[in-house]
């Protein structure tokens, strides 16, 4: 997946401040039928689940008109949400959970896939973390999700970041996939569909790229549970459940769905989505099987996320607020 975006202190209170009059609890029951459903997201995995349901009226029993908007960066989401215009989108959990803890009015509805995360890698002595020992690595979004769960698979293999392997930071999985690309890294952490794009322009190239590392069966190793990382969900901001709440248990059963559909159905899913995520079809229909795509409701995920947070959540819990969520933060 794309960056899961980290919240600012300076961004998390002007966030707060402008939401800070919203009440705490929803109002249920206003409609049924709403006039406009937009959803965003991120140019990622889950998004295509998003654009793949609008595409094929999943919603149309829900709402007059239908509508999904990629948000490109960072920014876009955080002035988004600022405004109102982003009532549901998509959104890293760690950056929701962060949200929530400070007082923003935003609530988890669902997890959209269970980990993106991989190392690509070329030599074929490259197939678990110890082996990235004496590597020279590059890695995304330093401070942030992927470094932060490659960080505790590190040390869980009783390796250290700083000297037992070379690390150069890239500033996007992207970036992460070129460095690996141009030669100048033995693998690069990257998530989906920049994996996948990877891959790709390796074979064209006539490079035999691969996905040495899968993070996800890492860290359930590690754990000792599931091979889960519950990355990003669909988020609701309390002033959409406010209006519309009623209709939020029949979004979401269109969204199980429409994720059965896309993993039946990749190629078309694909097609629906290329054009608001601006990749090719057959790279988003490539990545989708590795994607990890689910629906799940985040009540029924909190062990998997408690889990994830509480390991990524450094000194004081400071990354995720301060505290893990309550119950109210999971819908």
């Amino acid at each position: 997946m794309s960056r899961p975006f980290p919240m600012s202190r300076r961004t998390t209170l002007s966030l707060v401040g402008a939401a800070a009059a919203l009440p705490l609890l929803p109002q249920r029951g206003r409609a049924q039928s709403i006039r406009t459903l937009a959803l965003h997201g991120p140019p990622a995995g889950p998004s295509v689940t998003l654009a793949h349901a609008v595409a094929t009226g999943r919603f149309a029993a829900l709402a007059e008109t239908t509508s999904f908007i990629a948000w490109r960066n960072p920014d876009e989401l955080r002035a988004g949400l600022t405004s109102g215009d982003i009532a549901l989108s998509v959104v890293p959990v760690q950056a929701a959970a962060n949200l929530y803890n400070r007082g923003f009015p935003i609530r988890l509805a669902n997890t959209m896939t269970d980990g993106l995360l991989y190392i690509i890698a070329e030599e074929a002595d490259i197939a678990a973390i110890p082996d990235l020992a004496g590597r020279h690595i590059a890695v995304p979004f330093r401070g942030d999700t992927p470094e932060i769960i490659l960080g505790q698979l590190l040390v869980h293999h009783g390796l250290d970041a700083d000297a037992d392997l070379q690390i150069t930071y890239a500033g996007t999985p992207t970036e992460a996939m070129q460095l690996m690309l141009a030669g100048r890294v033995d693998a690069a952490l990257t998530t989906e569909p920049s994996t996948t794009a990877a891959i790709l322009r390796g074979r064209e190239a006539g490079r035999l790229l691969r996905r040495a590392i899968d993070l996800q069966d890492a860290w359930g190793e590690m754990t000792g549970a599931a091979p889960v990382l519950p990355q990003a969900g669909l988020a609701v901001t309390q002033g959409f459940m406010d209006r519309n709440g009623a209709v939020l248990p029949d979004l979401l059963a269109a969204l199980e769905a429409a994720t059965a559909d896309v993993l039946a159905d990749p190629q078309t899913a694909a097609a629906h989505a290329m054009e608001a995520l601006g990749m090719p079809a057959p790279l988003l229909a490539a990545s989708i099987p590795h994607a990890n795509l689910v629906a799940r409701p985040a009540a029924e995920a909190r062990a998997d996320i408690e889990r994830m947070l509480s390991a990524m959540a450094g000194p004081e819990m400071a990354r995720i607020g301060g505290m893990l969520p309550d119950d109210a933060f999971y819908l």
